[in-house]
Order: C-alpha cells, then sequence, then structure tokens
C-alpha cells in the first residue's frame, strides 16, 4: 500500500485542525491482527477493549464514512466486507462478532443479534468516494440476501418490522414496550432507498423498482402510524400500534430516509432548536429534555450526545437543505469535542469520547452506576473531528463518479483543503482574501467539475481544468 499523506484542511480555527490531524494519527493505533492481538494495518479497525476484539455493524458502518477521507491510507470496505463473509445460509448477518473465532455475540436483548440495516447507505457513499462500481456489482448478492432475510422473518401484517428495541444500539433508553422501533423501520427504508440507488448505477430496472416499492410502502406506513399530529413528532409503537410518548433521537433516522415532507420536516426542525425537546447547549442529546428520564449527566441514551446520532440528524438536514443549521450545529458540537479534548482542568485528562454531557463541556456517565464513556473512542467521535469537518464545516461534497465537487460556502472565511485525492487525482481548494478580493485558488491532475454555492446567493457550477487555476468571487 502506498502511503500518501492524509488530506489537509485549512480553517480559520487552528484548534479545528489540530483535532482534525490527531484524529488521523490515533487512527493507525486501531488496526488489530484478531490472531496476534498487534497493530496490523492489515487488520480490523476495531476498538480495543479489556483484551477481547469484538467487531460491531454499527461501528463498522459508521467508520466507513470517515475512513474515506484517509486517501487510501486506510481500506474503507475492510470491516463491512468482514461481515459479508459471514452471512448465514438464511441470509442472516448478526451485529457483533468475536474476532477470535468469528462467532456471532449474542445477548437476551437482542437474541437474533439484530443491527440496523444500513449496509445500502454505506456502499452508495464508499461508491461516490471510489468510483468502484464492480464492488457494487460484487456485494449486491449479499446485501439482497440480507434484506430478504429481514423481511421474510421481521415484517408483521401492517407492512412495519418488529424487532427488539436493542437493534438500534440506544441500550438504555426509556423507550418502553416497544413493538415497533421507528429508528429500525426509518432504517429499512433508508436501505432499501439505496438499495434502489445501487440498481440505478448498475442499470438493473427489477431492482430499482423492487426496492423504490419496497420504500414507498415503509415511507407511507411510517407516516399513517407513527406520526403525531398533536406534538408533531414520530413514535416508536406498541403492540397494538398505540404511539409511545417518547421522544428521542431515533425519531430523525425518518429525515435521513426522507420520509416526512416539507412541512413535518419543518417540525420536526424546530423540535431541534427547542430547549425543551432537543435544543440542548451540546446538539443533540439522545432523549427529549422534557423527558422525566432525561439526565444533565447523560447517563447514556437518557441524555448524553453521540457523535454517530449526530452525524445521522446533521444527514438528515441536509436531505432538506438545511446546509446552514447543519453547519452551525456541527461547529458547535465540535466546540464541545474540543473542550473535553483539552479541559481547563489539569486533573482531568482529555481525549475524544464515545459520549459527551448536554449542557456542558466533558463526557458522559454511560450508566447510573458511575461508568463513564469509553475515552479515545475513534469508532464514532472520528466522524465529528474529520467527516462532519471536511463536508459540513469546510462545506465540501465530492463525488468521484461524476468528477464533480460542490462546495457550500456560508460565509466567506480561510479555509479550504489540500492534496484530497480524487481515485487518481490529488486536488486542492482553498479560498483566501487577497488584495483583489476573495479568491479561490485550486490545483488538480484531472478535468473535473465544480459548483460554488455562495451564501445561497451565487450558485456556479464550473469545469476545472487541470494545472492550477483561481477565480475571483466578485467576478462569478
Amino acid at each position: 500500500m502506498s502511503k500518501h499523506d492524509f488530506p489537509k484542511i485549512h480553517f480559520y480555527d487552528q484548534d479545528f485542525v489540530d483535532i482534525y490531524n490527531k484524529t488521523w494519527s490515533w487512527v493507525s493505533s486501531y488496526w488489530i491482527n484478531p490472531k496476534t492481538n498487534e497493530q496490523d494495518e492489515d487488520g480490523y479497525f476495531i476498538y480495543p477493549e479489556n483484551n477481547k476484539n469484538i467487531i460491531s455493524l454499527f461501528e463498522s458502518v459508521f467508520s466507513s464514512f470517515f475512513l474515506v477521507y484517509s486517501n487510501r491510507n486506510f481500506d474503507a470496505c475492510k470491516n463491512i466486507d468482514y461481515f459479508y463473509a459471514r452471512q448465514e445460509e438464511s441470509g442472516a448477518i448478526r451485529w457483533k462478532y468475536d474476532l477470535s473465532d468469528d462467532s456471532p455475540v449474542l445477548d437476551s436483548s437482542n437474541p437474533d443479534g439484530i443491527c440496523l440495516p444500513l449496509f445500502a447507505l454505506a456502499e452508495y457513499n464508499l461508491f461516490h468516494k471510489s468510483a468502484n462500481k464492480k464492488r457494487i456489482k460484487d456485494v449486491m448478492p449479499y446485501l439482497q440476501k440480507y434484506m430478504t432475510w429481514l423481511d421474510e422473518n421481521y415484517k408483521q401484517e401492517n407492512g412495519l418490522y418488529s424487532v427488539p428495541v436493542a437493534a438500534g444500539v440506544m441500550e438504555n433508553c426509556p423507550r418502553g414496550d416497544v413493538y415497533y422501533p421507528v429508528d429500525f423501520n426509518a432504517c429499512m427504508a433508508i436501505n432499501a432507498s439505496y438499495m434502489a440507488a445501487l440498481g440505478d448505477i448498475l442499470n438493473d430496472k427489477d431492482l430499482i423498482f423492487q426496492y423504490k416499492k419496497m420504500y414507498f410502502s415503509i415511507k407511507t406506513r411510517i407516516n399513517n402510524l407513527m406520526w403525531d399530529d398533536e406534538t408533531n413528532f414520530y413514535y416508536d409503537l406498541d403492540k397494538n400500534e398505540n404511539r409511545l410518548s417518547t421522544k428521542t433521537i431515533a425519531a430523525y433516522w425518518t429525515m435521513l430516509a426522507e420520509i416526512p415532507n416539507a412541512d413535518k420536516a419543518d417540525f420536526l426542525v424546530e423540535h431541534l432548536n427547542n430547549p425543551e425537546s432537543f435544543g440542548t447547549e451540546h446538539p443533540f442529546p439522545t432523549l427529549s429534555v422534557d423527558n422525566p428520564n432525561f439526565s444533565e449527566e447523560g447517563n447514556g441514551y437518557c441524555g448524553s450526545v453521540y457523535p454517530a446520532f449526530n452525524f445521522m440528524v446533521i444527514k438528515g438536514l441536509e436531505k432538506y437543505g438545511q446546509y446552514e443549521l447543519a453547519r452551525e450545529c456541527s461547529i458547535r458540537h465540535l466546540y464541545f469535542v474540543l473542550e473535553s479534548l483539552m479541559p481547563n482542568n489539569d486533573k482531568e485528562p482529555g481525549d475524544l469520547f464515545e459520549a459527551y454531557l448536554p449542557n456542558k463541556e466533558g463526557r458522559a456517565k454511560i450508566s447510573s452506576d458511575g461508568t463513564f464513556a469509553r475515552a479515545r473512542f475513534l469508532q464514532t467521535a472520528a466522524l465529528s473531528t474529520i467527516a462532519l469537518m471536511i463536508e459540513n464545516v469546510i462545506g465540501l461534497s465530492i463525488s468521484l463518479p461524476r468528477k464533480t465537487v460542490d462546495w457550500i460556502i456560508p460565509n466567506l472565511e480561510i479555509m479550504g483543503i489540500e492534496n484530497l485525492s480524487l481515485k487518481r487525482n490529488l486536488i486542492t481548494i482553498l479560498s483566501n482574501k487577497s488584495t483583489r478580493g476573495w479568491e479561490i485558488q485550486m490545483e488538480s491532475e484531472k478535468l473535473y467539475y465544480f459548483t460554488i454555492n455562495i451564501l445561497d446567493q451565487k450558485k456556479k457550477t464550473l469545469p476545472i481544468p487541470s494545472g492550477k487555476c483561481s477565480m475571483l468571487i466578485d467576478k462569478l
């Protein structure tokens, strides 16, 4: 594997740049060979804990969203491929495996080891960052078999899916007698929608039709049964299809699935801004503030802020064009992450944590017995310091197969990215203030198409030739 440097970012707040660089330097120590327990870049990306090497589907899917930016220093597909290789005859893939003997890790709260189905979302993102169409063809049989297994075993007569609430990973969240979890059903819709998108890439009309139909069927049922007109929110259902009253972050998977119409989405956004719902100082807690079980200490999923769930909410906001709010919340979240990495109090060692407090800086408690969130939990924390940093703070969206880079700049600042590998093409895009005004400097080895959207006032797509060039924003 030829080593390249990681892409360099530029931002007016140097602390953001430092935390980004620090994360990449830490990531390399989390590739572990399960046979030797030693660091090994050919190993798997796992969190080393109590001498146990457990690989988690949830963490593996989410870590692929930042590993794609490593300029191919790290294999973003490695962990996901491990799960495909464990697929059973029935199509089942379990949520955790013990790497020492490849056995599934199951427990009484989730006896079948079901996880949120997000393979297709991850594969779609991998395709746009690698342009590897052959991979989609190769993995499609696993994806179809997996969806069929979920469909045949967990779909009920009303068209919704019933799985243990633990499948949504929010272990101790007080969600009541859930029979139809809103997060799992929304993720089935997400997966179906991206299965159709992958079918489109393969130009397979049957696949597109099959999964679009599945998507619209789930979407209709979630809107009909899980939306509450009085509180303007999506809820879990009990066995009799009664809506449960707990507002949790799980409802926001519906935005990523593009289930709410524009009006419903506006209501969900209001909840994110409302200090009585999810509008805490540190966005976004996993449980609504007005819930009697909400904890200022976090107490796991009773109010902690988890980077993976923040990433999900922010990507959902993007689906509805809420770029400014997505950016503002990313920056606020990152300031809290930074405060915990470099605390003013010398007694507290700083780090990147698995979960954070909702209303002040610091790591959250994970359970009422006083255990704290895991330190240096890069599996999901790097989503904030790398993926949100590139996509939402700097504002770049990249697609290799389309040869496009979109840059949404909410306000003119000195920022950008240097030496980002686009397949076999390194590109640099920086905005700077010169004597002639604000200009964007670019460098690339090959032609690509650049769409710039400034302050929602100017939007322009330009072909960027190879070599160096610059453009004055005033002239656009």
